[in-house]
């Protein structure tokens, strides 16, 4: 008799089963909904039972009963990504690592942790012994280790560090195959990194050994403008500056910040605004330097202040503006791009000349992966059809700017195809079944025609 997704509890006593069907429709989501054409291609999609596991024994209980019944396994921390990453095509079951979450040690400036420990807490743990971690999502408070490098990119310190993927950054990675009998394999440097953005698919991580940097005391601050130029080369400039140290350098074009009701009292009308976080010793410099712009810091917190408020303006950069602007406009959307390092000014200037209004520029300054001084945009769109959502994205691309598609839950797809073949002999080594997140990760059917040509696992729904 062939076991089901809905048997396994029976099995597996001992286990955080749940099974309650809102639950586990719950589960089943992220932020997808930020895009209106993943909403609706994703709509009803769901996993068939969940699971929260916290040990790696109850993990490999789990996944040696998937992999003996073939039954489809979707690997999700805190569901905080954008992508449909941890929704399940096929069904199966939902293993919610969340749980799984134990900090392991600091030493010198390298820090690791169990998967499922979220960035706040790890970042807790790492201060008193004079560390931060390099980069930190605007998701920080709930996002998970495991979940930023399966599907997140850099956040707060690519300025400096540049995103995950920059080498260095992400040291090791311990992960578990979905076997019968599961073995755990630790991969270090570039081989490591084929388990990085490819939404679970490919292996499940259960430990990450990362690089960390210094903690600062760092103080938050909004620059405000009447201009745009001036805004813009303000934010470019400071950001290059290499003698100021900062964490954070946001550039929101008008109309974004009339979104953030709750900061409207330093965010005058129509203003475009610069968020920054900036040492203490480096804020002097930044001042001067938006004073010869034009510019005005119409907002100022110590840490000390930001932590006694918890009101940070880390959760109004990346992804958060975008979710802020929903809250009063739910019918906008967003792209992502990244422009050219050595012509990045003309060619915002040129896309706010050809798309200003319906498309709203938000800047992100940061380091790309080789080193490189450069913005990454998440430009609010008014959207209107799918078929000029694709223009705009288009548009860009002629521009010369590169799209990754937030609106694809392919992984290829939303890396324009550029799919290093070596992460397909990751999923072999790790998940010869093709039993994580089927259907997400197209290059392992096309390479292997006998799978293309069935379905990819045994339907439990």
């Amino acid at each position: 008799m062939t076991t089901t997704a809905q048997q396994l509890p029976t099995l597996l006593p001992d286990l955080d089963w749940v099974a309650d069907p809102l639950r586990v429709g719950r589960l089943s989501q992220d932020f997808a909904w930020f895009s209106p054409v993943l909403k609706r291609d994703l709509a009803g999609k769901r996993g068939d039972i969940a699971v929260r596991p916290r040990t790696e024994t109850e993990i490999r209980q789990v996944v040696a009963a998937c992999a003996t019944a073939g039954i489809p396994i979707t690997v999700r921390g805190s569901g905080t990504g954008n992508y449909g990453q941890s929704t399940p095509l096929h069904g199966g079951v939902i293993l919610d690592l969340s749980g799984y979450n134990g900090f392991g040690w600091v030493r010198g400036g390298v820090g690791r942790a169990q998967s499922g420990i979220r960035l706040a807490d790890f970042d807790a743990q790492a201060k008193p012994q004079g560390q931060e971690l390099r980069w930190l999502p605007s998701t920080y408070r709930s996002a998970t280790l495991g979940g930023l490098f399966g599907g997140g990119f850099g956040g707060a310190g690519s300025i400096n560090h540049g995103p995950l993927a920059a080498p260095g950054n992400v040291l090791a990675v311990r992960a578990m195959t979905v076997e019968p009998e599961p073995q755990i394999i630790e991969l270090r440097g570039p081989e490591a990194m084929l388990l990085h953005h490819t939404y679970g698919t490919n292996g499940i991580v259960l430990e990450l050994e990362v690089a960390l940097t210094p903690s600062v005391a760092w103080t938050e601050c909004i620059v405000t403008f009447t201009d745009f130029d001036a805004a813009l080369e303000f934010a470019d400039r400071f950001g290059a500056a290499p003698g100021l140290e900062k964490k954070e350098v946001c550039f929101l074009a008008a109309p974004i910040p009339a979104y953030f009701t709750s900061l409207a009292e330093h965010l005058p009308a129509g203003c475009h605004a610069v968020m920054l976080l900036v040492a203490p010793h480096s804020e002097d410099s930044m001042r001067d330097m938006a004073i010869r712009h034009g510019g005005a810091v119409s907002y100022r917190k110590s840490a000390d202040e930001v932590e006694k408020s918890h009101k940070t303006l880390l959760e109004y950069t990346w992804n958060h503006t975008t979710l802020h602007a929903l809250k009063v406009d739910k019918t906008l959307t967003y792209i992502q791009s990244g422009f050219n390092p050595a012509t990045r000014l003309e060619q915002v200037k040129a896309l706010e000349k050809a798309l200003g209004g319906e498309v709203m520029m938000h800047l992100e300054f940061l380091r790309t992966k080789e080193g490189a001084f450069n913005c990454s945009g998440l430009q609010l769109i008014r959207y209107s059809t799918e078929e000029r959502l694709n223009q705009i994205m288009q548009i860009y691309r002629d521009h010369g700017v590169q799209i990754n598609n937030p609106h694809v839950y392919i992984v290829e797809d939303g890396k324009q195809n550029n799919l290093d073949p070596a992460v397909v002999g990751m999923k072999r080594r790790f998940d010869p079944q093709g039993l994580l997140n089927p259907g997400k990760l197209r290059s392992w059917y096309s390479a292997d025609p006998a799978a293309s040509a069935e379905t990819p696992v045994r339907q439990t729904a």
